[in-house]
């Protein structure tokens, strides 16, 4: 199989990053998630923090990759100027117009709040440390916002996959 330099990078902005950002939430939701009293020794607790802290900055870190490999490389090709660009060859049909219209807005836009949201985890899992353990209500925040930056990292990639599958930048 050949790939063009393009495709390339659509590989390392989709599946590498992406997946490094999906490794990282996956055991960054695991270790947060069980967070509790009661369920650790002291040595336990501090073994899941350092793991915890570790993780969450992975994601932070392969979140704001991935959103700037989008951005800044992959998408100009993406908006070209030219008849054939993945834009305006979804924009010539009235049924892929939707796509544009509304993926690559969320993707465009809404994408960038999942690295805020993660690196907001990450510093908060830092400063907090073990003391997460008693403060449960600060954990929960700290969960919902770890989703929310999962959710709508997943919501944009599923759209980039749906948009290069119509659209393929080549």
């Amino acid at each position: 199989m050949h790939l063009t330099g393009r495709e390339w990078w659509t590989v390392v902005h989709g599946m590498v990053l992406g997946g490094a950002f999906i490794l990282a939430f996956t055991g960054g939701l695991a270790e947060l998630h069980a967070l509790r009293p009661g369920l650790l020794t002291d040595q336990g607790v501090s073994a899941r923090v350092r793991r915890l802290r570790f993780g969450t900055w992975v994601m932070a870190i392969a979140a704001w990759l991935t959103v700037a490999t989008g951005s800044f490389i992959v998408y100009p090709w993406y908006r070209a100027a030219t008849a054939t660009s993945p834009k305006s060859l979804l924009l010539a049909d009235p049924a892929t117009a939707g796509w544009h219209t509304f993926g690559m807005e969320w993707k465009e836009h809404i994408a960038w709040i999942a690295p805020l949201l993660a690196t907001a985890v990450a510093f908060a899992v830092s400063y907090y440390g073990v003391r997460l353990v008693k403060e449960q209500g600060i954990r929960r925040v700290l969960l919902v916002a770890f989703c929310a930056a999962f959710a709508i990292a997943a919501i944009a990639g599923g759209l980039g996959a749906f948009i290069t599958k119509a659209a393929p930048v080549s």
